[in-house]
């Protein structure tokens, strides 16, 4: 009688989530710097540390660090420990990264079109690398998947409405012209995950 194989293990080892942190983060963190070089900003729950830094004068680490702590407890009923503690570790990095990156980083000149880009290229390519991982940056992507299971209502919807209310007060915080090269830099970050990040593709856990 045949037997048949067990699927291989697909996980990742400690020391190659470890790098995956460490390098999804810094990406992340420097499209940061680059973002609020510019004064953009961005969508989800890094879009609204990053509004509410320019209100309130607050760094950046700090705001984004204190906003996510809510949500771990949504994170662990939703996803479980092992995604949490990922994703705590992963808001900590950027947090520390994104307060030391402008010290490091100087910009002589970047085009705000063009770093709105680049940003969404960056911050969308480091996002990939920590979901392939069993992590993620938390906030906002997390209670859109506990409203669905509560609720029913697509978590989809749920982030485009926040982000259409984050763009929406930006208006009232940075110049008119920001505001639209910050949403073409979200739409090329949605892009690269959209078509990069699928399941099908890649079995990692």
């Amino acid at each position: 009688m045949t037997q048949i194989a067990p699927p291989p293990d697909t996980s990742h080892s400690k020391i190659e989530d470890a790098q995956a942190f460490v390098l999804g983060t810094a990406l992340c963190a420097l499209g940061v710097t680059m973002l609020t070089h510019l004064g953009l900003i961005t969508g989800q729950t890094a879009g609204l540390a990053v509004l509410l830094s320019y209100a309130t004068g607050l760094s950046f680490g700090l705001v984004f660090f204190a906003i996510n702590l809510p949500f771990y407890w949504l994170a662990w009923v939703r996803m479980g420990p092992r995604f949490t503690i990922k994703s705590f570790l992963c808001v900590a990095l950027v947090s520390v990264m994104a307060e030391t990156f402008p010290q490091l980083i100087v910009f002589d000149y970047l085009d705000p079109l063009l770093g709105a880009v680049l940003v969404g290229a960056v911050t969308g390519l480091g996002l990939i690398v920590l979901f392939r991982h069993g992590a993620s940056l938390g906030g906002i992507g997390v209670l859109a998947l506990f409203l669905q299971d509560r609720t029913g209502f697509r978590a989809g919807y749920t982030q485009l409405i926040f982000d259409l209310c984050l763009f929406a007060a930006a208006f009232a915080i940075i110049a008119p012209g920001l505001v639209l090269y910050s949403l073409a830099g979200a739409v090329v970050a949605n892009l690269i995950i959209a078509t990069n990040h699928r399941p099908d593709r890649y079995t990692g856990r």
